[in-house]
């Protein structure tokens, strides 16, 4: 799938990424209203693609096998794609991945892990669910969002807080960091209805 360029001019998809409860998917969304192009969500591509559930792959296939085609999606993608790409939490600890997102315009949309886990907790996302070692969903999301950390701040370009804001503010904000010509009146936004919406 492809795009026609943003309207202010620049090449290349903005790439979300970040932990599970960052918000992705809906600040993606409106990111891609206020610049005028289109929004992919790399897990929905994924699904698209295979016919399948995440969770179907995850139960039958193992992560591993997961892994593999969502780093085959998410090369074409950023080849393909020109307009806003939010990938799924676990994408960057592809090695390969990391080297197909060198040169993009990657935006860490950073939630503390307290945050987070209130946006998706009661959901049925595969890493949630209690472990071998009995963890309980909440150790688990602690324990990966501490483990992901550095691999996220290593490719991203910048990062945006997102645990104090709706995401139309969020999606403001992003614009200002990869344009600070943005008017000063696209930088704040009526709250958003509801901030579980901005849970992916």
């Amino acid at each position: 799938m492809t795009s026609d360029p943003p309207a202010n001019g620049t090449a290349g998809p903005v790439v979300l990424i970040g932990f599970m409860g960052a918000g992705k998917s809906t600040v993606g969304s409106v990111l891609a209203a206020h610049l005028g192009v289109e929004y992919l969500d790399t897990d929905h591509e994924i699904v698209r693609r295979t016919g399948r559930s995440i969770a179907d792959i995850f139960a039958t296939d193992g992560e591993e096998r997961f892994r593999e085609v969502e780093t085959a999606v998410i090369s074409d993608v950023l080849t393909n794609h020109r307009g806003v790409v939010a990938l799924g939490g676990g994408a960057v600890l592809s090695p390969e991945v990391r080297r197909v997102l060198s040169g993009h315009r990657v935006v860490h949309l950073y939630v503390a892990p307290a945050a987070g886990f209130a946006r998706v907790e009661g959901s049925a996302r595969p890493l949630l669910q209690v472990d071998a070692d009995g963890r309980t969903p909440r150790e688990r999301y602690v324990a990966l969002h501490a483990a992901r950390a550095a691999v996220y701040a290593e490719v991203a370009t910048v990062r945006v807080d997102t645990d104090d804001a709706d995401p139309v503010t969020v999606a403001g904000r992003i614009r200002v960091l990869l344009d600070p010509a943005t008017p000063s009146s696209d930088r704040s936004h009526p709250h958003h209805p509801d901030p579980r919406e901005a849970s992916s």
